[in-house]
């Protein structure tokens, strides 16, 4: 027998215990300050009566920003994300909303945004409940432990997403009074709500905005007026006929131009109005806040913009040690419609063509050799046909729901996974490598399943025959889910968000096209009568069908190696060397086979664990981006490596130069990315424009797992590679297709 269930229920629990730790591998250790490159982030707490209930306590996040780099308000304005918190506290404990201080305008080229420089704090009140409990301390104080998690944008030219896990103890008798002076600074930056809500009326596409009850001392100044609602009004408008501001009997008025692309039509509008800067007085309040309610006809909302949103070119400049959480921030900050039913349909084709194309793929076709094997065996069946073509379909839908049900639910915890996540660990490459020599040396006739398996096993799947068709579903779906073919990309990035019965529908659609070929040919009688009868021609066949197993072998053993390095690959070829020597030991016979057998495995055993540990150990992706750029300088010469490891710092300095950049998003098991690599991206035309253009070539190696290239995945609507991006400043970046064709590339080149 070709497959055997011990051999598959090894693979799945292997490839299911190597993607459980990577929600874990994200977690930093946590502190009461976190220090990046762009900022200096602490948690800090104000107490002034103790931790009581009913006593007023803050904690707060204190955001110490370098020069000229910025985070953001509540509304973020034209570009940009909120600062978000998570916190975990004790049974009894909550917290209020971050009370914002006011913001300041930024100016962005001709976008304005809403936030922070310098240090700013960002207040949060806890709620101290009489069902808390303090703990009992042995020695010490008793002492609260709070935890925060908090992610945030950091902006300059460049926008980083950045995050943080905080924790810290705070004293429950007397006071804490260290950052009383940085509490009291964000109170005296805290809008001041005004006892009347005031008006605002929309008239055609302006808004006109009507407060009163704002003190004497304020009236006559010029306010700056900020909207806590995003994405309604023209942000970068500042003054003239773009919007007018004025004073009539103690009432402020306003007249504010709508948004281009206004995504909301809102029936309350909260809204904050400051003093400038230079008529604030020590002591006296800044800003007023109200919550006017809406009248008039909003006109119809514009359609959304095609460009790409400021959440994607931050995750396509985010570093690894910052960006473990930009998946689900960009992700949530595209601010998407929900799809249509015509939309949702039209994806659940693209998957059904995606997984149809997938058979195409180089990845397929070990298994498609098995399948042919098996359409052999059973000429002139049709019964038998159906229920295999059934089986089969089976287990490719099932494996496709329970991969993509896996990886929606660790995304979801907070692991950076993307689609052919499975082979991203050198444990899972390892154990196929070791499943394909198996089913290699079966279809070469080194032994057979019958000799080597307990008769018990056996006799159960003489009884379950379609234990097999299932099983090499199983199989297709595991070694080619690393392959993204046309159609495949967008609809595994348009699944990402979707609720998680639509998502899995989309999935199965894959599955299915996948199972198509091969299910319809089981149903249609001619494809059965083209085949010949069985005969000796079919021992013939299986023994050629050996080598595309090897050669998957081969290819495996190479991803390995771009993991795990020269001594890994090297270790797993003679560790499979030897599996493979235990393997003929076993189709021996009396004493010989326990001896050499025996022989075999202890040495088998030794090496193993001699070695065995450089299977598993990790190689530095800028090592490997290094090596490979060795052989890809091309036209370049002596100007230095062509391609460069992409990173936030070689994006950032890029985009300072007013250079273009082309990111390549690949992998080592992706045989698509290595097809596009050594064709077009290998092309000496291609290669030229590229020089002509000045256009840098970065590398985003996803081999290996990192949370930083896949939330610029997520970012653009993908979760599997190959993406090509081509991005240019003051232009919205271009995203190329799966399939990379030359003709393609230069056009995109041309357009710069």
């Amino acid at each position: 027998m070709i497959f055997s269930r011990i051999h598959f229920a090894t693979l799945l629990i292997a490839t299911a215990a190597a993607s459980m730790p990577a929600a874990a591998q994200l977690e930093s250790k946590p502190g009461a300050v976190v220090i990046t490159p762009h900022v200096r982030a602490e948690l800090i707490a104000h107490a002034p009566n103790g931790v009581t209930p009913g006593a007023p306590v803050w904690v707060g996040l204190q955001i110490t920003h370098q020069p000229e780099w910025h985070t953001y308000w509540k509304n973020a304005g034209d570009s940009g994300l909120p600062t978000e918190m998570t916190w975990t506290l004790p049974p009894g404990v909550s917290t209020g909303e971050i009370a914002w201080p006011v913001p300041e305008k930024i100016a962005v080229g001709s976008l304005a945004n809403y936030g922070y420089e310098n240090t700013v704090l960002l207040p949060v009140p806890l709620e101290v409940s009489t069902l808390y409990k303090p703990p009992v301390a042995l020695g010490n104080t008793p002492a609260m432990d709070i935890q925060l998690k908090a992610s945030w944008l950091v902006c300059r030219k460049e926008c980083i997403p950045e995050e943080g896990t905080f924790s810290l103890s705070l004293p429950l008798q007397g006071s804490t009074a260290l950052h009383k002076a940085d509490f009291d600074t964000a109170a005296a930056a805290q809008p001041q709500p005004l006892a009347k809500p005031g008006s605002v009326e929309v008239d055609g596409h302006t808004l006109k905005v009507r407060l009163e009850g704002l003190p004497a001392a304020v009236q006559g100044k010029t306010l700056g007026f900020f909207p806590e609602t995003p994405e309604v009004i023209r942000t970068a408008a500042v003054s003239g006929k773009d919007w007018t501001q004025a004073w009539q009997d103690g009432t402020w008025t306003a007249t504010l131009p709508l948004a281009d692309q206004r995504s909301a039509s809102p029936t309350a509008m909260p809204l904050v109005v400051a003093l400038a800067e230079a008529d604030r007085q020590p002591g006296q309040p800044i800003a007023w806040r109200a919550e006017p309610p809406v009248s008039g006809t909003w006109p119809a909302a514009a359609a959304p913009r095609a460009e790409v949103s400021p959440a994607l070119q931050a995750a396509l400049t985010a570093n690894a040690a910052t960006a473990a959480n930009a998946a689900n921030t960009a992700g949530s900050a595209t601010d998407l419609p929900a799809p249509s039913s015509t939309t949702f349909m039209a994806a659940l084709f693209g998957a059904l063509l995606g997984g149809l194309l997938l058979n195409l793929m180089p990845c397929v076709f070990p298994i498609l050799a098995i399948k042919v094997l098996g359409f052999a065996r059973q000429a002139g069946n049709d019964r038998a046909h159906r229920r295999a073509g059934l089986a089969y379909t089976g287990g490719v839908i099932l494996s496709f729901l329970a991969l993509g049900g896996a990886m929606l639910a660790l995304r979801a915890a907070g692991a950076g996974l993307g689609w052919g996540f499975q082979l991203q660990s050198p444990g899972v490459v390892a154990a196929l490598a070791a499943l394909f020599t198996l089913l290699g040396l079966n279809l070469a006739g080194v032994f057979e399943f019958g000799r080597a398996a307990p008769s018990s096993v056996c006799s159960a799947q003489a009884k379950h025959p379609l234990a097999n068709d299932f099983l090499s579903g199983v199989l297709a779906v595991v070694i080619a889910s690393p392959c993204t073919a046309p159609f495949m990309g967008v609809s595994l990035g348009f699944a990402i968000g979707l609720p998680a019965a639509q998502a899995l529908l989309l999935f199965a659609a894959m599955g299915l096209g996948l199972a198509l070929p091969y299910l319809a040919a089981s149903f249609v009688p001619a494809v059965s009568r083209l085949l010949p009868r069985p005969g000796p021609w079919m021992h013939t066949l299986r023994r050629l069908l050996a080598f595309p197993m090897f050669a998957t072998v081969a290819w495996l053993v190479w991803v390995l190696g771009q993991q795990s390095g020269i001594d890994g690959a090297g270790t797993l070829l003679a560790l499979l060397v030897c599996m493979a020597a235990v393997v003929w030991a076993l189709t021996l016979t009396g004493r010989t086979r326990v001896v050499i057998a025996g022989l075999l495995i202890a040495f088998t055993a030794v090496l193993a664990a001699a070695i065995g540990r450089n299977v598993l150990q990790t190689v530095e992706p800028a090592q490997l981006a290094a090596a490979d750029a060795k052989g890809t300088q091309g036209a370049q010469g002596t100007q230095g490596q062509r391609w460069q490891p992409w990173s936030a710092e070689r994006v950032a300095e890029l985009s300072g130069d007013g250079r273009p950049v082309f990111i390549d998003f690949t992998a080592a098991w992706c045989v698509t990315c290595q097809y596009n690599k050594k064709s077009t991206l290998a092309d000496a035309q291609v290669l030229a424009d590229f020089d002509a253009k000045k256009v840098a070539m970065l590398r985003a190696d996803w081999t290996r797992r990192d949370p930083a290239i896949t939330a610029a995945l997520t970012a653009l609507g993908r979760s599997g590679v190959p993406v090509y991006v081509l991005q240019a400043p003051g232009k919205p970046p271009v995203v190329l297709t799966e399939i990379l064709g030359k003709d393609e590339v230069r056009a995109a080149l041309a357009a710069l």
